[in-house]
């Protein structure tokens, strides 16, 4: 038998043992499969767990984002085995003139259009996640007396591109100006004595050989702009590092020589070779590094594409990562550019770069408080931060658009058929019991790998094309400390970490705006640590990366995480005397196994023709259902869930 006497007490000493919020089940329950169905009565709506007093789930902790509850229907319907044992749906009896499935943005935009078409009309969202927003999501902290706010997915009011019109228009007609937003509250961070704070990067021993910790970047090469401190050269600053000499010397020479590594070819033939060949393999075959040198620069690119540069095209980083500005290529896009990598080369000139405390869960907030009158307080983007909204208010009857959550749509098929059917019917299933309700109408603002199994009519190329995109797992951790005394003693505001699990922590830059004041006055003060984690296979194809992150990630239970962040930040933090186990108050691990829309990835996908991608293919309307969310564009962006939201909208108007 193994002796665990040793993992117990590193893991008291790192706090393990601590009673912190860290653990939830969705309704305070775990659903199993076996209970689902079970029942026979329509539950007044007093009874569903939205309802109660006090109900407010942004203030869970521990497991969220998609938590533990939220995929109890789904994981057995898309494995066929669901309906083989459930229950007669109870008929609710209602009729809805719209009915979305996802309160996400796209969700709630797609209610916000047909409301402002036909002002009379009754709208019900569904969606399977104990609070609304989908990837939109919203974690507060109370430490030391005071409120913490932060996002627990999408962060950014921002595109690879200017805004469509529809889309600047809606984000107008609710109050959202980001320059003028932007203008007055600004990210704070920089402003207080954070500013005196260095950042520096954190070799592990398992994948460097030791544990050290160097403060400062090479000159000129400072992150978050910061100043790296004068002086200090890349050589300077690698000397510092555990790196063999070889090493070393292979980055110095990738971050610093200006040569063409592909000499002989045009601007454009250089162009279409790094398409179709992966950063690391540039590294390796054309600036000769060795083999050793790819763990440092192998999860640079987790952060935008969810993939270590094994399966991102050099093409997609481009001239911004060591070793490509060299090849003196000529500057603008490439048709071999997916949409991130695109935008990046596109000239912008909308105002569309601002980000809420709690990220675009504000925009979530706003859009709902303009559907369901009364159910949070004010009337501006400034207010929305700190309003408090009431839950209880999400289903009254009296309203024209009702918002039930922790339920799954299970069923969404047309009363007849398709081409003549007035009416669709959709069965969802809350709380162990499966209901029905009609709809004139239907937008399926949920993510697309969904609808094959929920719309069964669907043809099957259409099925095909909606499951090819497989969504990006990642997570969004927020970790409450008592205070930031160790980070001050040290000399440093983040630490990026390339060989470990959880890539590095940062200090929060919190964004100030209307009554919400989060900047920290002194080292005692409580503060928010940000990191992340992106799970994936290297070596594999990047969608099957994306699967097999999709696996690590629900394997995973939250004492993974903790003990992983925990065990981080004392081998970062503790020559300045930080105790996990007295520091840490809170840790929230938003987790996402289906998080955000594939973006096609032209070393392992097709060069579909216009109107011949599967995302287009996917999100035809099939009589009076309509596909929205940003995975009917393959991007991940808020904007594009807003645009499918409209043409969505305008698809069953239409009709």
């Amino acid at each position: 038998m193994a002796d665990h006497s040793q993992d117990s007490a590193q893991d008291r000493e790192l706090g393990m043992h601590r009673t912190i919020t860290r653990r939830d089940f969705v309704n305070g329950v775990a659903v199993g499969i076996g209970a689902l169905g079970v029942g026979s009565r329509l539950h007044a709506a007093s009874t569903f767990t939205q309802d109660q007093p006090g109900y407010y789930p942004p203030t869970k902790m521990g497991m969220r984002g998609s938590h533990d509850g939220s995929y109890d229907y789904a994981h057995p319907l898309r494995d066929g085995n669901f309906w083989k044992t459930a229950s007669k749906p109870v008929d609710t009896k209602e009729t809805f003139d719209l009915v979305v499935v996802g309160a996400g943005i796209s969700g709630l935009a797609a209610a916000y259009y047909y409301r402002k078409a036909k002002p009379n009309a009754k709208i019900l969202i569904l969606d399977n996640h104990d609070d609304f927003g989908g990837h939109a999501k919203r974690n507060e902290f109370q430490i030391g007396g005071r409120t913490l706010i932060t996002n627990g997915g999408t962060q950014g009011i921002s595109s690879p591109f200017d805004y469509s019109k529809e889309a600047r228009e809606l984000m107008t007609d609710i109050g959202i100006e980001p320059q003028k937003l932007s203008a007055a509250s600004n990210e704070i961070a920089d402003r207080t004595i954070f500013a005196g704070l260095q950042n520096s990067t954190f070799f592990d021993k398992e994948t460097f050989g030791q544990d050290r910790l160097v403060i400062g970047s090479p000159a000129g090469r400072g992150r978050n702009g910061n100043a790296a401190p004068a002086g200090v050269s890349l050589k300077e600053w690698l000397a510092k590092t555990p790196l063999t000499a070889r090493m070393q010397a292979d980055i110095l020479r990738v971050e610093e020589d200006d040569v063409d590594y592909m000499p002989g070819l045009t601007s454009a033939q250089k162009k279409d070779l790094l398409s179709r060949i992966s950063y690391k393999d540039f590294l390796l075959n054309y600036v000769k590094v060795d083999p050793s040198v790819i763990p440092y620069y192998q999860k640079r690119t987790h952060g935008l594409y969810g993939l270590g540069i094994d399966a991102v095209g050099a093409l997609e980083v481009w001239p911004n990562y060591p070793g490509l500005a060299g090849l003196k290529i000529d500057p603008g896009p490439h048709p071999r550019m997916s949409i991130t990598a695109l935008g990046r080369h596109v000239p912008k000139t909308g105002p569309y770069n601002y980000h809420f405390p709690d990220g675009n869960a504000s925009v979530a907030r706003i859009l709902l408080r303009k559907l369901i009158p009364g159910i949070a307080p004010g009337t501006t983007a400034e207010s929305v931060v700190t309003a408090k909204f009431d839950y209880s208010k999400l289903d009254q009857a009296a309203n024209a658009v009702r918002v039930r959550l922790s339920n799954t749509v299970l069923k969404v098929q047309h009363r007849g058929k398709v081409a003549s059917a007035k009416e669709v019917d959709i069965v969802y299933g809350r709380e162990k019991q499966l209901y029905s309700v009609k709809a004139k109408n239907v937008v399926m603002a949920c993510w697309n790998g969904m609808v094959p199994y929920v719309c069964d009519d669907l043809p099957a190329a259409q099925k095909d094309a909606l499951k090819y995109g497989v969504k990006v797992p990642l997570c969004y951790i927020a970790i409450g400390l008592r205070n930031w005394e160790a980070w001050q003693k040290v000399g440093i505001r983040s630490a990026s970490a390339p060989g470990m699990l959880i890539q590095g922590i940062s200090l929060e830059s919190p964004t100030r705006i209307g009554d919400y004041r989060p900047e920290t006055k002194s080292p005692q003060d409580p503060v928010l640590v940000r990191t992340g984690y992106e799970p994936n296979q290297p070596g594999l194809p990047s969608r099957d990366q994306h699967r097999a992150g999709h696996g690590q990630l629900l394997a995973m239970p939250f004492s993974t995480f903790e003990r992983e962040i925990r065990d981080q930040m004392v081998r970062v933090l503790g020559s300045g005397g930080f105790d996990p186990a007295r520091d840490i108050e809170a840790i929230t691990v938003n987790r996402w196994p289906h998080g955000y829309a594939y973006e096609y990835n032209y070393l392992w996908d097709a060069e579909f023709k216009k109107g011949e991608s599967p995302c287009e293919l996917g999100r035809k309307r099939f009589g009076r259902i309509s596909i929205a969310n940003s995975d009917a564009s393959a991007a991940a962006y808020t904007d594009y869930a807003i645009d499918n939201a409209y043409r969505a909208v305008q698809e069953q108007l239409a009709l």
